[in-house]
């Protein structure tokens, strides 16, 4: 006998012989409406820790890390080099900013107005020249490893901070990037939501808010109630503290869905069109204005990614057609958190897998260079107007105070408060710590 969409397992009876398991694969989801699994996992891992300060709100209440995926070139950037020869400095012109005898590459003229309120470290260093190395290491603040999958940055926030505001406490923009942007071994709980959606786009609309066409309020809360039954139905025979963690995945669920509050923050079109326009009509500015909003509403850590920067050839070209958006829309994040007193408890992290070769190559571009570049820090507490470390003279190595992925990523924890010494407990009661070997670079704190 055929059964209506979301009627037929109100009947215990019906699903008495069903495992949890069988019951969850034959389509659950699709008869309570919701197509959230991205992000509400059926998955769950007991994960605790050990040792450590507990986490406490630090300085910082969120973090925006704006990733530029490929390489970015830092002597055509944040580290030009204006004396090198010619082979080695580019044709891409240095420009003066705010401080004094500070250059930035001539296509980063707003971030250059900007510079009193922004750090730039142009001394980070690592080992790693392969793309997937190079993203698994600014991701997670690890090296690669065989045995093991580390946590991204912004799943160990979800996981010491837990949703705010009915908000998911991890958000992608537009969509998770990489593999190395995920939950590694902590639960799948822990995993960004993905907006599946470029903000730029016309009419854009985060999927899965929305409650399905045919679906109204009554019909949502009567299937949240037929939920329930089902799982005191395999509570009770399973004894499953997995069941738990599932609860989890649902409640958060509903909750982004019933809340106009948590809904409004993906609202993009509700910001004025001046605003819009400031932060420019497209990818880069609309990706910046969200994140901006979604921070504002109190979402703990936005990961937002712009761009292809791995020009192995005809680099002049493409940074003419990719930095100028970025360079608007970064300049007026920086501007928007500050003048709408979010910047203090923002921190923005701008960061790529590594820099790019001293020299310009045969085609006119460069190629992977993981031993020294750059990346930029603003708000969170972390001081203005610095400029941390060097490189050498033809922007090959570190020159002073070589930056080191755990250094920045112990300092990125403790400005939100997280004890990067803490471990975490892994599948097979396997003590991690949430940074190894790292320090915390007090240079840079205000």
């Amino acid at each position: 006998m055929a059964h209506q969409p979301g009627t037929w397992f109100a009947d215990p009876a019906h699903f008495k012989k069903q495992t949890r398991r069988s019951f969850l694969q034959i389509g659950m989801i699709g008869g309570l409406g919701l197509t959230l699994p991205e992000y509400f996992k059926m998955q769950a891992l007991a994960v605790d820790s050990v040792g450590g300060k507990p986490t406490v709100e630090g300085k910082a209440k969120s973090v925006i890390h704006i990733y530029l995926p490929g390489g970015m070139a830092h002597q055509d950037t944040f580290d030009p080099k204006p004396l090198a020869p010619i082979e080695y400095r580019g044709d891409i012109a240095p420009i003066k900013t705010k401080l004094d005898g500070v250059y930035f590459g001539e296509h980063f003229k707003n971030l250059a107005g900007v510079a009193d309120k922004i750090t730039v470290c142009r001394s980070m260093t690592h080992g790693e020249a392969a793309h997937e190395r190079g993203t698994h290491n600014m991701f997670t603040g690890y090296r690669p490893s065989p045995a093991i999958s580390y946590p991204s940055f912004g799943s160990i926030v979800s996981h010491e901070f837990g949703p705010k505001n009915n908000l998911p406490p991890y958000i992608c923009i537009p969509s998770q990037p990489n593999v190395f942007a995920g939950s590694g071994y902590l639960s799948s709980a822990y995993g960004p939501f993905s907006l599946g959606n470029d903000p730029a786009n016309k009419g854009f609309s985060v999927r899965d808010l929305q409650l399905p066409g045919g679906i109204d309020v009554s019909r949502f809360t009567q299937r949240r109630s037929m939920l329930e039954a089902v799982n005191d139905h395999f509570k009770a025979k399973e004894k499953s503290d997995n069941l738990d963690a599932m609860d989890t995945f649902y409640k958060r669920a509903y909750s982004l869905i019933s809340s106009d509050q948590a809904k409004e923050a993906f609202n993009i079109s509700a910001e004025k069109e001046e605003i819009r326009t400031e932060y420019g009509q497209n990818s880069a500015g609309q990706r910046m204005l969200l994140a901006r909003r979604l921070v504002a509403a109190g979402v703990r850590f936005v990961s937002l990614t712009y761009g292809g920067w791995d020009m192995h050839g005809g680099i002049k070209a493409a940074m003419a057609n990719q930095a100028p958006a970025l360079d608007q829309a970064l300049a007026t994040l920086i501007r928007d958190l500050d003048r709408t007193g979010l910047l203090d408890s923002t921190l923005v992290m701008v960061s790529s897998e590594f820099g790019r070769t001293p020299k310009i190559n045969a085609t006119a571009g460069r190629d992977h260079w993981p031993k020294v570049f750059s990346v930029m820090l603003a708000g969170g507490g972390i001081k203005k107007g610095m400029i941390y470390g060097s490189s050498d003279s033809t922007a090959s190595e570190p020159e002073d105070d070589a930056l080191s992925v755990e250094d920045l990523s112990m300092t990125v924890y403790n400005q939100l408060g997280i004890d990067g010494e803490k471990r975490l407990v892994a599948p097979g009661n396997r003590p991690i710590d949430i940074v190894r070997d790292g320090k915390v670079v007090k240079e840079i704190i205000a």
